[in-house]
């Protein structure tokens, strides 16, 4: 784990940008289209842990990005090369453009000020997608992840935006993915060698004193 001082450097509200990823109602909803997975989100403390990070997002002026897959109605656009993409089509609850099951599931708050990058193709919500353009836009240098699924879409996220450049910071407690203890496994053994790994915890308390240390420093001399 980094030390404070280093986690607080690397979440500088100005060039941070939080991202959740499949936060949706049909992915971790009480009408969720994999019971399971939204089942762990919740009783781990996961999804709770998301919507306070994305409420001291809000306060400390850190820029929050949404990451929703959904499908068109007709399948337009959307991927059947593989198991996955071909199963989802068979879920009696369907990520269909325009519906509940893509809103923002609750208790996550979402503001004005966020951007919800919708897809209709793929794995990640970062390649393909508008996410990357936005990021640069904003001046961000450092990601945070969070959100589902350990399994798939986190770690594409954490290795496509290492890829194109930036410093990731994952708070492993606000991840997850079935079966629960696989979480930990990827964590671990994963995106630990490429993103710096923390808690929501330590993440909201460096946006509750950002930078609040180097202040004194400067008038020395």
């Amino acid at each position: 784990m980094p030390t404070h001082e280093q986690l607080a450097e690397l979440l500088d509200p100005a060039t941070t940008v939080l991202l959740t990823v499949e936060c949706q109602q049909g992915v971790v909803g009480t009408e969720s289209a994999l019971p399971e997975l939204a089942r762990e989100a919740r009783t781990s403390g996961a999804l709770a842990r998301v919507a306070l990070l994305v409420a001291g997002a809000h306060e400390s002026g850190v820029q929050v990005v949404h990451a929703v897959a959904e499908r068109r109605p007709d399948g337009r656009g959307a991927n059947r090369n593989g198991r996955l993409f071909r199963a989802a089509e068979r879920l009696p609850v369907q990520q269909l453009s325009g519906t509940r099951a893509v809103r923002i599931a609750p208790p996550i708050e979402v503001a004005d000020e966020d951007l919800v990058v919708r897809r209709l193709h793929g794995l990640s919500p970062i390649a393909g997608t508008d996410v990357d353009p936005l990021l640069r836009n904003f001046g961000c240098r450092t990601l945070v992840v969070t959100g589902v699924s350990a399994n798939v879409a986190i770690p594409n996220a954490v290795f496509d935006a290492v890829n194109l450049g930036y410093t990731v910071v994952v708070p492993q407690d606000a991840i997850a993915g079935v079966p629960a203890d696989y979480t930990l496994a990827m964590v671990r053994n994963t995106l630990a060698l490429v993103a710096t790994v923390t808690t929501a915890d330590d993440v909201l308390g460096c946006w509750k004193r950002p930078r609040a240390a180097a202040a004194p420093a400067a008038t020395r001399g």
